[in-house]
C-alpha cells in the first residue's frame, strides 16, 4: 500500500503561481532602445513561433520538476504487509560458570565425551535461538561476574558470545553471589521499562569467591521481583584410572552446593534442576520453555519503506536539465552576438 506521510505538503502545488500573482508587474520601458543598422543580425528571432515552443516547452518541465520536489516534501512510503512480532516484554539474563570445574569432561554430545561447559554451550544456544521476542542477556562468572552481553532482542549476538566463552576466562573460583547481584543490578537499571524478570544460572559448584553471599543476593532478587532458576550441572559418578593403574569410580560433582541453589530457587519463586547429562540438560530446557513461554505472535506491525528519495532524485535532475539548457542557449546567444558585430 503506497501512502503520504506528510499529505499536506501537497498544498504548496499552486506556490508559484501564488508568487506571481502577487509580484508586482515588470514595467517596461519606453524610451530604451538599441540603434542598429540594419535588422540581418536578428535572424535568429525572427523565428517566433520556435522561441514559443522552445518556452513552452521549458516551461511544462519546470512544471514537473516541482510536482516531483512537492511530492518528495509529502513523504511518499510504502507500507509492507502486516507482521507478526512477538514482544513478550519479559527480561531473561543467563548467568553461566566459567570456573576450572567446568572442564570435567562427564558429559556426552553426540558419541564424544565433553567437557561441561561444551555441552552448556550447545544445548543453552538451541534454547536461546528458541527465546523469540525476550531481552536475553548474558553474564559470566568465575572468580568474577561480568556482563557479558546486556539485555537485546538480538539472540544471534548473545548466542556467538556464549559460544566464544572459554574455562577460566573470570577466574578459576565461583562467585554465585555476585552473578546474583550483577543480574539484580542489570534489571533494576532497566527501570519501568522491566517487565517479567527472570535469572536462569548454571553452576557446577558452590560459592567459593565474590564479595556477596548468594542468597544475600537472592534477598536483593526477590526485592525486585527477579525469579532465579538455578541448574546443577555435573554427573553423578564418572570412571577414571586410579595410580595403581586400576580403574574407580568417583563423584565429580561432589562439590555441587545443591541446598544453596534450591535456597536461591525457592525465595526467589524459581525452581532447582539437577542436570547429571547431556539428555538432562537438554530436558531442563525444554522445561523452561513451557515455565516462561515464548511470547505469542502478535500481528499489528507494518513495515514502512520511504521512497522520497525518488521524486527528489527526478526533480533534481530536471532542475540541472534546465540549467544546463539556459546555459547552452546563453552561450549560443553570446556567439552570435560576436558574429553579428563582427559582421557589422
Amino acid at each position: 500500500m503506497w501512502s503520504l506521510a506528510w499529505p499536506w505538503m501537497l498544498l504548496a502545488l499552486p506556490l508559484p503561481l501564488l508568487v506571481r500573482a502577487l509580484m508586482p508587474p515588470v514595467v517596461g520601458t519606453q524610451d530604451a532602445g538599441l540603434k542598429v543598422p540594419s535588422f540581418s543580425g536578428f535572424a535568429v528571432l525572427t523565428d517566433r513561433s520556435e522561441v514559443e515552443q522552445l518556452l513552452n516547452w521549458r516551461f511544462w518541465v519546470a512544471v514537473v520538476a516541482w510536482a516531483l520536489l512537492v511530492l518528495a516534501a509529502a513523504r511518499p512510503e510504502r507500507i509492507g504487509d502486516e507482521l507478526d512480532v512477538p514482544v513478550s516484554g519479559r527480561n531473561l539474563m543467563l548467568a553461566v560458570d566459567l570456573s576450572g570445574s567446568m572442564d570435567a569432561k562427564d558429559f556426552e554430545l553426540g558419541s564424544r565425551r565433553v567437557d561441561r561447559l561444551t555441552a552448556t554451550k550447545a544445548v543453552a544456544g538451541d534454547f536461546i535461538g528458541r527465546r523469540e521476542g525476550d531481552r536475553i542477556g548474558l553474564i559470566l562468572f568465575g572468580e568474577r561476574a561480568y556482563l557479558q552481553v546486556p539485555l537485546t532482542l538480538d539472540r544471534e549476538t548473545v548466542n556467538t558470545l556464549l559460544l566464544e566463552a572459554f574455562i577460566g576466562l573470570a577466574g578459576e573460583k565461583t562467585a554465585i553471589g555476585d552473578a546474583i547481584t550483577l543480574a539484580v543490578k542489570r534489571i533494576h537499571d532497566q527501570g519501568e521499562e522491566a517487565g517479567e524478570q527472570v535469572l536462569i544460572l548454571l553452576t557446577d559448584g558452590a560459592n567459593t569467591a565474590g564479595e556477596i553471599d548468594p542468597l544475600k543476593a537472592a534477598e536483593l532478587a526477590q526485592q525486585i521481583g527477579l525469579r532465579i532458576y538455578t541448574i546443577g550441572i555435573g554427573a553423578e559418578q564418572m570412571v577414571v584410572s586410579s595410580i595403581t593403574g586400576g580403574m574407580r569410580r568417583v563423584n565429580p560433582s561432589a562439590d555441587l552446593d545443591e541446598e544453596t541453589l534450591t535456597k536461591i530457587a525457592d525465595q526467589t519463586g524459581g525452581r532447582y534442576f539437577r542436570a547429571k547429562d547431556t539428555a538432562g540438560l537438554q530436558e531442563i530446557y525444554r522445561l523452561l520453555d513451557e515455565m516462561e513461554p515464548v511470547a505469542e505472535p502478535e500481528a499489528g506491525f507494518r513495515p514502512v519503506k520511504s521512497l522520497f528519495y525518488w521524486p527528489l532524485a527526478g526533480s533534481f535532475v530536471l532542475a540541472m536539465f534546465l540549467g544546463l539548457l539556459n546555459l547552452l542557449a546563453g552561450l549560443r546567444l553570446a556567439r552570435q552576438s560576436r558574429a553579428n558585430v563582427n559582421a557589422s
